[in-house]
Formats: structure tokens, C-alpha cells, sequence
């Protein structure tokens, strides 16, 4: 994902011309982010886009307002984060991978994993979630199976899986059998996987 593909997804946005201005505004004045952040929602609308699945008109919007700042990219995304609501949190979190921050987010991952709310979780195990380690990104995705969260969600799963977290799986899905409930199609499908290599190797 890239800030011009954000662009191009955007094109139809209900306020286009709001949306130029904002980010103008934010590479001149970085403190109007504060301001124009939650307003993108009622500007750009808060449908999803056509031509990015799993983002909504309002995510892509915010998420471009962040890389229009010239600097402290850390530091507004965490203030943004830790006062915005789910929708706010959510953008934030999907634009970690286009900031030039480094592991300075990783600490919001932390944050949203920890959460109840399965869409923010979702929105933490994308492309930024490779400067998890691996602990805690076997925990998150076990969190997932747990909470019903779709795997493909999950950036380089297939990647990074490992023989660690497919123990961890099959411990799950033993207590889920003898609790007399199953495991979710996509979970049982990734720990054959992981169980069918480790056998070959």
C-alpha cells in the first residue's frame, strides 16, 4: 500500500475537494491534524473502497493525512491513537506501515491487540505487525482464533508461522474438542499446513 494508491482509491470521496485542502493544510500546519483527523469521516464518507478491500473511505483519508506531515509522524500518530475513537484508532493503526517511524508504533500494536475490539485487532496485524516479536505475534494470532478474527487478516502468516505456534494451535484445538467445540475453518487449515511441513522437514 502507498500514499498514491490511497489517492487513487479516494478519487470519488464525496468532498474531494476537502480532502486536497486538509492535506495541504497538515504539511503546512502539522498541528491541524488534530482538528481535520476526525473530520474526515464526515467529509470523505465512511464507505468501504471499491479498490482497496478492507479499507473505508475514512481510514484511507486519515491514513494519507498522517504521511502529508513533514515530521513527528510518532508522536502524532500515537496522540491521534490514544484520543480517537475506534474508527480513529483503527486508520491510525493502517497507516503505521506508510510513516517513517521505524518500531516507534509498535507499542499502539501492543495497545489494540490487548483490546476487546476485533476489528482493531485486525487492524494490528497488518503490514507494521512484522516489528512484532514473535512472541507476541504467535499470541496475536492465537487472539484472533480465539475472538473470531479471519486469519487472512493476518500479514505474512504463511511466513512466519512457525512450529511454536503450531503447538500452540493444536493445544487450543484440543481443548476445543474436549469442550465438544470446533475450531474455526481457517485456524484448522493453517495448522495442517504447519503440521504437514514440519513433517517433511
Amino acid at each position: 500500500m502507498t500514499p498514491d494508491e490511497l489517492r487513487a482509491a479516494l478519487r470519488g470521496v464525496p468532498d474531494p475537494e476537502w480532502l486536497a485542502t486538509a492535506l495541504r493544510r497538515v504539511a503546512a500546519e502539522p498541528a491541524t491534524i488534530v482538528r481535520l483527523f476526525p473530520a474526515a469521516g464526515r467529509h470523505c464518507g465512511r464507505a468501504e473502497l471499491p479498490d482497496l478491500p478492507g479499507w473505508t473511505a475514512d481510514e484511507a483519508a486519515r491514513a494519507l493525512l498522517l504521511t502529508a506531515l513533514a515530521t513527528g509522524h510518532a508522536e502524532r500518530a500515537e496522540t491521534l491513537y490514544r484520543t480517537g475513537d475506534a474508527a480513529e484508532k483503527r486508520a491510525v493503526l493502517k497507516a503505521l506501515p506508510l510513516l517513517p517511524i521505524g518500531t516507534a508504533g509498535v507499542p499502539l500494536l501492543h495497545d489494540a491487540i490487548r483490546t476487546n475490539d476485533t476489528r482493531l485487532v485486525a487492524a494490528a496485524l497488518g503490514p507494521y505487525a512484522r516489528h512484532l516479536d514473535a512472541p507476541a505475534w504467535r499470541q496475536a494470532v492465537l487472539k484472533c482464533v480465539f475472538s473470531g478474527v479471519p486469519l487472512a487478516v493476518v500479514a505474512d502468516l504463511d511466513a512466519r508461522a512457525d512450529g511454536e505456534l503450531a503447538q500452540m494451535l493444536g493445544a487450543l484445538a484440543d481443548e476445543r474438542r474436549a469442550a465438544g467445540r470446533e475450531m474455526p475453518a481457517d485456524s484448522v487449515a493453517l495448522l495442517d499446513r504447519l503440521t504437514t511441513h514440519h513433517r517433511e522437514v
